[in-house]
Parts: structure tokens; C-alpha cells; sequence
């Protein structure tokens, strides 16, 4: 007998049908024998139907009443399952985050989970009950509701699964599985078996989302083990775990990520001193933009052009603060551009093999792509290119890896 906490995201519970499908997976493991706790996201579009409420109701709503509001969407959920639930025989009782006192900083809308109190979630389990909670949400000490971030239900269960000391936290979504690259690009993309937390996190993070970053950094952190499955159909899905020290050959890349949402930025001739980098770039993130890649390049006359990215909803702002920035430095020209997209291999097995990156490069070079700025990390290569080359870059490097082929993966 296992402790399984199994995590429905929006689309698995977007209508009482839905739900009624949820609840027939969640007894079926109870009915193997295993003890299920089970969180749930708001119904699919709730959440944005509350803050367009709130805007309506406010120009600039309170975050204290905006998380009010807002973790209303995740108790209507957890109360018609455990309906659900009762009704077909299989007791079930519904929490909300203050009610197992998952206690948060008091960050609202982006609140970090201090603690999680297991007694009433174990006396339940112990009953036979099927425990329902409800995500994205906590409290503070002084019983403030706040919540976690968008996808901030990923979060909840990871959490729970680790102050439980699950056994497996299975997120169930609308895909069966963590892909070597999206399939929608990519057609001959194959369901990875199995994913470590540091590969997971870096395609999180570069672009794939399959899962909230956070989630896979708790999973990591408190060394959870997480399963990805679909809602809608059975199937084994992706275990993300620790890297297996006893496995006997790594793949050399596990997936490739790609981010449509990159912007790029330059600031031509900046006088090459010590601490000018930092009069061009703090400003930036003084006005909470958050930079990417970076390249700078020494020129011959003593001035070096400075090459970044960032998101591209922040790049008419970015292009605002460094203009100002380089009238006071005195560099010259501030350039940008939003046709790019950064594409990313990813893969322990780069720490034991040289020759990725070259390999790469000449898999783009070959497709007559030309490279703009490389970044590279210990399991990862990212590249920026011209966005139109996105789909042809991706499948050429699927196929150069091998990820197209079973044993590959």
C-alpha cells in the first residue's frame, strides 16, 4: 500500500463531467489499496473570470482581498469532488489551505509555503478517507488567505507530498507525459520515461510547461519523487526523480526547450571600464526586469557592445531604462530586436561527453541558421536565432540527437 498525492490541474476538473471522471481515477486507487490525498486547481477559466471581477470592482485591488477572492475558485472545486466522491460510496472530505494550516509567508500572490500541519490530513487517511485539498493557496500565522502564483497548485501537491512523505506525487494534465520537445513542433517528439529534477527544471525553466518551476524545485529540494500523467487516458507517463548513479548510460541530450517570449537588446559602444556593465544593467533591474543571456564584446577603440535578452512583454520598457542608461555612461546607440527565439538542448550526460556544442552548431550551421548569442551551462546549450528558423532548428536538432529514436530516450 502506497501514499499517493495526485494533483488535477483546471482542464481535468473544467466541468462537473470532468470531475465525476476525476473522482472514478481517484477511487480506483483507493480501490488498489493505496491512501490518496488529492489537490485541485480552480475550474478551468475560473480563475481569470475572478480577476476580471476584481478589475471591474477596482483599478488596483488590494493583494490582501485579491487572494480573498481569488482562492474562492479552488473551494468550489475540492467541495463538488468530495460530492462526487460521497456520492458514489467513497468517503472523502474537502480541505481548504487554511483548514490543514498550510502556513505561508505573507507574500500575496506569490506567497512561499513555511510549514503544512499533517494532523488532520493523517486522522483522515487513517479513517479510510479520501482527502481532498485545495491548491494554490495557504495562510499566514495571523490567518490571512493568501496564495501561491499562477500554477502555484503544482506547488501545493509537491509540498504536501513531501511533508507526508509520499510515496509519489502524480500531476495529472492534459498531456501523458514530459516530451523531448513539443510534439506541436516536432511530430515524431517521443514521451521520455523518466526525467531527472535538474534536466526538468532547466526545460521548465527555458521554456516547457508541462510544470510550474517552483514545483520542480521543491520536488528536487525535498527529493520527492513527481510522476506526469494525463487526466484522459491511462498510460505510465514520466517519472521525475534524483539522477540514478546505478544507471548504466545517460542519454546525451534528453530534451530540447525552445522560448518564443525573448526579446534582444544591444547597447552599442560602451566605454570598456571596470563598473560600467553594472551602471548599464542595474538599472534594468531596478525597474524589475529580469535579464537572460548575456554577451559583451571587446572592440578595438576601447569601447565593447553589450548584448542581452529579456522577456519581450518588457522590451519597449527595457529599451526606455538603457537609453537613459547609455546617455549617462556615454555609449552610444541603443538597438533591439523581437523577431528571435531561444532554443535549448538539455541533458545530464553533456557532464561525460564533449562534443554537444559542436555538434550543434554544425546541425544549424548545415540548416543555414545563423547563430546570435550562445549561453551555455553544465546540462544545458541555449542559442538565440531568428524566430522564423524556430521549427526547422528544433526538428533538425531532435533528429541530430537521436531523440527521435526509442533507445534515445
Amino acid at each position: 500500500m502506497a501514499l499517493y498525492v495526485q494533483k488535477f490541474g483546471g482542464t481535468s476538473v473544467a466541468t462537473v463531467e470532468r470531475i465525476k471522471h476525476v473522482a472514478s481515477k481517484v477511487a480506483a486507487s483507493r480501490a488498489q489499496g493505496h491512501k490518496v490525498v488529492v489537490v485541485v486547481s480552480a475550474m478551468s477559466g475560473e480563475t481569470d473570470r475572478l480577476i476580471g471581477l476584481a478589475r471591474e470592482a477596482s483599478a488596483q485591488p488590494e493583494p490582501r482581498e485579491m487572494d480573498v477572492l481569488l482562492s474562492t475558485g479552488e473551494q468550489v472545486t475540492i467541495a463538488l469532488l468530495a460530492m462526487v466522491l460521497e456520492q458514489m460510496g467513497v468517503p472523502a472530505r474537502s480541505y481548504t489551505g487554511g483548514q490543514v494550516r498550510i502556513v505561508t509567508d505573507e507574500a500575496h500572490g506569490k506567497a512561499r509555503i513555511q510549514s503544512i500541519d499533517r494532523e488532520r490530513i493523517d486522522a483522515d487517511l487513517e479513517a479510510g478517507r479520501i482527502v481532498i485539498v485545495a491548491g494554490f493557496q495557504g495562510v499566514t500565522e495571523d490567518g490571512d488567505i493568501t496564495t501561491l502564483g499562477r500554477g502555484g497548485s503544482d506547488t501545493t501537491g509537491v509540498a504536501l507530498a513531501a511533508a507526508l512523505k509520499a510515496d509519489e506525487c502524480q500531476i495529472f494534465t492534459d498531456v501523458d507525459g514530459v516530451y523531448t520537445t513539443d510534439p506541436r513542433v516536432e511530430p515524431r517528439a517521443r514521451r521520455m520515461t523518466r526525467i531527472t529534477f535538474e534536466e526538468m527544471l532547466e526545460m521548465a525553466s527555458l521554456g516547457s510547461k508541462v510544470l510550474q518551476i517552483r514545483a520542480v524545485e521543491f520536488a528536487g529540494k525535498y527529493r520527492v519523487p513527481l510522476r506526469v500523467l494525463s487526466t484522459f487516458q491511462d498510460g505510465p507517463g514520466t517519472l521525475i526523480s534524483l539522477d540514478e548513479e546505478d544507471e548504466m548510460e545517460q542519454p546525451l541530450i534528453s530534451g530540447i526547450a525552445f522560448n518564443r517570449d525573448e526579446a534582444q537588446v544591444t547597447v552599442k559602444g560602451v566605454p570598456d571600464q571596470p563598473g560600467i556593465a553594472s551602471s548599464v544593467l542595474s538599472p534594468v533591474g531596478q525597474a524589475n526586469i529580469e535579464v537572460d543571456m548575456i554577451v559583451q564584446n571587446v572592440g578595438s577603440d576601447g569601447t565593447t557592445d553589450l548584448t542581452f535578452t529579456v522577456h519581450r512583454n518588457d522590451y519597449e520598457r527595457t529599451l526606455d531604462v538603457l537609453r537613459a542608461a547609455a546617455e549617462r555612461v556615454g555609449a552610444g546607440a541603443v538597438l533591439g530586436a523581437v523577431d528571435i527565439v531561444k532554443i535549448s538542448v538539455v541533458g545530464v550526460g553533456m557532464r561525460s561527453h564533449a562534443g554537444i556544442a559542436g555538434r550543434m552548431f554544425e546541425t544549424l550551421a548545415h540548416e543555414g541558421i545563423n547563430i546570435r548569442m550562445i549561453s551555455t551551462s553544465e546540462i544545458k546549450i541555449s542559442v538565440v536565432v531568428e524566430d522564423k528558423y524556430l521549427e526547422l532548428a528544433v526538428r533538425a536538432l531532435h533528429a541530430a540527437f537521436g531523440l527521435d529514436i526509442e533507445t534515445a530516450i
